[in-house]
């Protein structure tokens, strides 16, 4: 059997991603009204982001053993590469390290450095390595390639949830300023930081879509784009990708995973880059 992968539900890989290149998910979990319910497992209500007495917790040290100690015997030995949320936005990498840990060198961690598909394209990098017959050691450096690849870029509606979230690292001196402002963010070594200031929604998104084209260039790229309740601004913003790199495959379009839709608020739109991967999967792109 070969290396498998396993990462946790801010990656918001699509469902068939998953299957084909045989990725396990743990949950990270919501904390709402006393009770404790799994991202992608349990129901959410649609309204989650609108209210105030919740919060989010990385996943549980148990689930996070409990999927690398299956994924190892289902590996024959192979081994575990386990790619997860960016350490500054939650603490699930270092429960995952003590959990990986406790099953020895045949399971490794890997910090993406980023969220949602900034996260999901550096577990499929490392399946894809995986598929190829990359061994362990192989195919956590291929995860690595893909962390240095990554690029992500946010537009938010409202500055609230994020002045609740407290994950707006170096931005939260701005954060006393109109809440009019429509910033651009940006994951830059894994932290969420301000890009750039702008004062209406449609200039903040057409800095965003001008930014992606910036790295990406004339280099073959996979894209993914999410939003929270807001599909429509989503398919615009893949549209204009799609129009300006003709070179790259149709970006994924997916809404935010509760988690992580919860901290920017609804109405949010958002871009993650795989630059000059490999091998773009146009399965990734259906």
């Amino acid at each position: 059997m070969s290396v498998v992968v396993v990462t946790d539900s801010s990656a918001c890989l699509p469902a068939e991603l998953r299957d084909r290149w045989g990725i396990r998910t743990v949950p990270l979990h919501i904390l709402l009204d006393g009770a404790d319910l799994r991202d992608g497992v349990d129901d959410v209500p649609d309204d989650l982001y609108l209210r105030e007495r919740v919060t989010t917790a990385g996943a549980a040290p148990e689930d996070l053993a409990e999927a690398y100690r299956a994924a190892l015997a289902h590996s024959s030995g192979s081994g575990v590469l386990a790619v997860h949320i960016s350490a500054a936005l939650s603490g699930t990498v270092a429960t995952a390290g003590q959990a990986a840990q406790q099953l020895g060198p045949a399971v490794q961690v890997v910090d993406s450095k980023s969220a949602a598909m900034g996260t999901g394209f550096v577990a499929l990098a490392a399946a894809r390595a995986a598929a190829g017959g990359a061994d362990l050691h192989q195919v956590a450096a291929a995860a690595d390639a893909a962390v240095r690849r990554g690029h992500a870029y946010m537009v938010v509606q409202r500055l609230d949830n994020l002045r609740r979230s407290g994950r707006i690292g170096s931005a939260a001196a701005w954060l006393g300023t109109a809440l009019s402002l429509k910033p651009l963010l940006a994951v830059d070594e894994g932290k969420l930081v301000l890009a750039q200031r702008v004062r209406t929604v449609g200039k903040a998104v057409a800095s965003m879509i001008d930014r992606v084209c910036e790295v990406v260039g004339d280099r073959p790229a996979s894209l993914a784009v999410h939003h929270v309740a807001n599909m429509a601004g989503a398919q615009e913003v893949a549209d204009a990708l799609a129009e300006r790199l003709p070179g790259c495959e149709p970006a994924v379009i997916t809404s935010l995973c509760p988690t992580l839709a919860l901290h920017v608020g609804a109405g949010a739109v958002a871009v993650c880059v795989d630059v000059a991967a490999a091998q773009p999967d146009s399965s990734a792109h259906s």
